[in-house]
């Protein structure tokens, strides 16, 4: 395979769904500017074009409400025919944005493309970090739980079929949703999206939120709702600890944010199942979702160095051609066609690999790495792939695809931050 050739590729797709200031995801099915896409799209320009790669930063901020939270959806220019748009979220600011969030990867990355041009970019992070400030206080004020992160809709966990919210959304009634047309289902073949039964619920829980005005105290005490992510409780500790870093390179007060870490670390471990795994847990229940995904496998990437994920890793990798996939595939859930319910994503993959090089798994994270090489010079730049035999599946030329192949994956990626 010509990597070298790939490379460029990889460098034109990121050019080619740029639309001035920000990039979509991939042209049609997804025609915004995403939250964590574009921050990983950010990482990945970086490589070849940094002044880019803050314009892209900066732009994700214009969205950032006055309360603090960075929405998961910037939607910066009308596309008609896109479902549910700015007129069903109801969001009466400009640019028009949906109403909830998406993971934090920001700081991680903001951290990176800086340690890549400390001399212009420390203009970048001193504009930048009141903003990443605001919003992990946001999280912190409003959706933590034991220390672990609530999450209000499936959508803000980036993971939004995942089987870890099977029983928090078998709990809410789908009625009344009224009639709708779904724009994904046009562009990618439906048994790889969301059913309309997960569709019509995710509709429900934005419609509530609309309700209030998107309240969040209002959200917490009547949403229908409400579950505490793995994914995202290891994600935000991640970024508080490359807040940190950037606070000490900058010289801030470094406190609040110490605080942060330690409610955090402490949610880590509430989010350990006693069956063997971390889990996510429906907070209106208490009940663990009994649900190993992918972002089970964060820890390491958290800095929560304990190894226990590790047996689990190994037997998983050793199931499959390609990991990590984002649904066991000894769970009878697993569906590896079918979005989070056991498709493998490769910018997932390079937090996973990140985090276990720096945990001293360095085996382990180079036969990830080089698997999702494999996966992606064979296959393309798709949106994620069969974990079985590497089938691309969702949409195509997939821009954080593009992204970490020039930041991990690829001949000539660091395989690091």
């Amino acid at each position: 395979m010509d990597l070298a050739k790939i490379d460029r590729v990889a460098r034109r797709i990121l050019r080619n769904n740029d639309r001035g200031g920000y990039t979509v995801p991939t042209s049609g099915l997804y025609p915004y500017q995403w939250n964590w896409d574009s921050c990983f799209t950010a990482w990945g320009i970086a490589s070849f074009d940094v002044k880019r790669a803050w314009f892209e930063i900066h732009t994700l901020f214009t969205g950032q409400w006055d309360n603090g939270m960075v929405p998961h959806i910037i939607f910066h220019k009308r596309a008609d025919g896109y479902f549910p748009g700015p007129d069903v979220w109801a969001v009466e600011r400009v640019p028009h944005t949906s109403g909830i969030t998406q993971p934090p990867v920001a700081a991680t990355m903001v951290r990176s493309i800086y340690e890549s041009d400390k001399h212009y970019g420390r203009i970048h992070m001193e504009l930048i970090y009141g903003r990443l400030v605001s919003w992990h206080r946001w999280f912190i004020k409003n959706r933590l739980t034991r220390g672990m992160v609530a999450i209000v809709h499936p959508w803000e966990s980036g993971r939004d079929n995942a089987c870890d919210w099977d029983g928090a959304m078998a709990n809410i009634d789908p009625s009344g949703v009224g009639e709708y047309h779904r724009r994904d289902t046009d562009h990618v073949d439906p048994e790889m999206r969301p059913k309309k039964i997960d569709y019509d619920r995710y509709l429900k829980i934005v419609y509530h939120g609309r309700e209030t005005g998107w309240n969040e105290d209002e959200i917490a005490k009547s949403g229908p709702f409400r579950v505490a992510d793995v994914g995202m409780t290891f994600i935000l500790l991640r970024a508080c600890r490359d807040l940190l870093a950037i606070a000490i390179e900058l010289d801030h007060e470094t406190s609040e944010i110490e605080g942060w870490i330690e409610q955090l670390e402490e949610g880590c471990k509430n989010h350990w199942n006693p069956a063997g795994y971390y889990d996510s847990i429906d907070l209106k229940t208490g009940e663990f979702a009994n649900s190993l995904s992918s972002a089970s496998f964060l820890d390491a990437y958290a800095g929560q160095h304990d190894g226990r994920m590790i047996d689990h890793f190994n037997r998983i990798m050793s199931k499959v051609e390609f990991g990590i996939p984002s649904n066991d595939p000894d769970s009878e859930k697993f569906n590896p066609k079918r979005y989070w319910r056991g498709p493998v994503w490769g910018m997932l993959n390079s937090l996973i690999g990140i985090g276990l090089t720096e945990a001293g798994y360095a085996k382990e994270a180079e036969t990830l790495r080089k698997g999702t090489q494999k996966l992606i010079a064979e296959h393309g730049f798709y949106e994620y792939f069969s974990p079985e035999d590497g089938a691309p599946e969702g949409g195509n030329v997939f821009s954080w695809t593009a992204a970490i192949w020039l930041t991990w994956a690829g001949q000539h990626a660091k395989g690091r931050f």
